[in-house]
């Protein structure tokens, strides 16, 4: 399959277009419904896939594209609302764990269904097609 230079430019911004339309209505309506960015949902959503609800902070920041800084006022910020808690590694006293609370877990299973609608009406038929067949 050959592809020329204008048609990867067409796709790619398609694809940056329908993202940025998918981030502003999850960012409005995960707000207003929820109280929850887009950044802090995508944080709850890797704890709470997480075999312990936790995950090392270091680890956190690249799962969820933030550099550390960003991640670490993003955790100060649902620490104050209790959704998550920081402990520290046994193997490691420099090393943080981002916990899931049991109030962010609440939090996170009251959002999925507005997430999941949004990404659902938001991506393209053809996106959710290719990503059903990896799936399964």
């Amino acid at each position: 399959m050959s592809v020329t230079q204008d048609g990867v430019v067409a796709a790619w911004r398609e694809m940056a277009a329908c993202h940025a339309a998918a981030c502003a209505a999850l960012e409005r309506e995960l707000g207003e419904r929820h109280g929850l960015g887009v950044s802090d949902f995508e944080v709850l959503e890797r704890l709470a896939e997480s075999e312990e609800r936790k995950f090392r902070a270091q680890d956190l920041a690249e799962a969820v594209h933030l550099s550390q800084s960003a991640l670490s006022r993003l955790v100060d910020r649902l620490t104050r609302h209790g959704l998550v808690e920081r402990c520290g590694c046994e193997g490691d006293r420099r090393g943080v764990y981002v916990v899931l609370t049991e109030a962010g877990e609440r939090r996170h299973t009251e959002a999925v269904p507005t997430h999941r609608g949004i990404l659902a009406r938001m991506l393209p038929p053809s996106m959710l097609t290719t990503a059903n067949n990896r799936l399964g």
